[in-house]
């Protein structure tokens, strides 16, 4: 096993979470009354496009935001890469604020006044408490857009859609974890560079050094002592982390799920599978080595839609 049952109670729990309220997102926004606020609604001219041309269009979206990020990390454009994030975190977990403060006048404004704190502190700040609970409602904001935006473009086709999309981001996350080594150290950069992370993150230590760490609270009270021996003592810290695409791509298929057979159920049903197929990941998985998520997360939820497709 990768990490140790408690760390992977974590991650598991924290994953169902976030399928949950991303369901619960898409729900609130598929209906006709509730559209996306902040201009996140897709333009009439994608539904003019083929599902071939529409899924390419897609392809070469993916492709341009990767290598752009390529290039801004080469050039160091750490100021730039923060304010990015930051822009995209306010905007997701606005649309959530947006969801609660719904029934107010001007509701999507009194969400971003909400946002606007939130994002601050996990872009700019590093609160581990904070990053973990943004992370939480920012991918089900960032689902609920790119689910209206798959529907604008496939329509009646987005199930076929969604398959080749899955297979396509499988494909690359071999590549980029594996054979290119990018993710890691796109992981890397953001962590000692940018100062967040991506995605879940859970620093923990093991049997060990929590011996060394109480050891040093026990012996020094100060917070700069504390800090001091601490540097001082070298402890090594392990990192459980999952990405945000390994997090978000099951919340849009779920959510496609949900729109075409307009049932909870179905829905549910990718969201297991998916759940499923990182848990596996974790059991299968060896300490000190690294694996793309999305193969495993993917053929998981292909069975899920197989089941779907038989009982419905």
């Amino acid at each position: 096993m990768k990490h140790n049952t408690q760390i992977t109670a974590i991650l598991i729990t924290m994953f169902i979470i976030t399928q949950l309220i991303g369901l619960f997102v898409i729900n609130f926004y598929s209906t006709p009354e509730n559209k996306l606020p902040y201009g996140m609604e897709p333009p009439e001219e994608l539904k003019q496009q083929s599902t071939t041309s529409g899924l390419i269009s897609i392809l070469i979206s993916f492709t341009i935001a990767v290598v752009l990020f390529f290039v801004l990390t080469r050039l160091n454009a750490v100021t730039f890469l923060r304010i990015w994030f930051f822009v995209v975190t306010t905007i997701a977990i606005g649309l959530i604020f947006n969801i609660i403060f719904s029934k107010l006048a001007f509701a999507s404004l009194i969400a971003l006044i909400f946002a606007l704190p939130l994002a601050y502190f996990k872009v700019f700040k590093r609160d581990l408490l904070i990053h973990n609970l943004t992370e939480l409602i920012i991918y089900p904001g960032i689902a609920a857009i790119l689910v209206s935006v798959l529907f604008s473009i496939f329509g009646n086709s987005t199930s076929l859609g969604i398959i080749f999309l899955l297979l396509a981001i499988s494909l690359y996350d071999i590549w980029a974890v594996w054979q290119s080594k990018f993710m890691q150290k796109m992981a890397k950069y953001q962590i000692n560079k940018l100062k967040f992370f991506t995605g879940f993150f859970v620093p923990y230590a093991g049997k060990k050094q929590r011996i060394k760490i109480r050891a040093i609270r026990q012996k020094y009270k100060t917070k700069k002592a504390l800090e001091k021996h601490f540097k001082k003592a070298k402890i090594k810290v392990n990192l459980a982390i999952l990405g945000g695409g390994d997090i978000i791509f099951p919340i849009i298929t779920a959510g496609i799920f949900y729109k075409i057979y307009a049932s909870i159920l179905p829905a549910l049903i990718i969201s297991l599978s998916a759940t499923l197929g990182l848990l596996t990941l974790f059991i299968l998985a060896r300490k000190g080595k690294y694996y793309p998520a999305m193969p495993f997360i993917t053929i998981a939820m292909y069975l899920g839609m197989l089941v779907n497709w038989v009982v419905f």
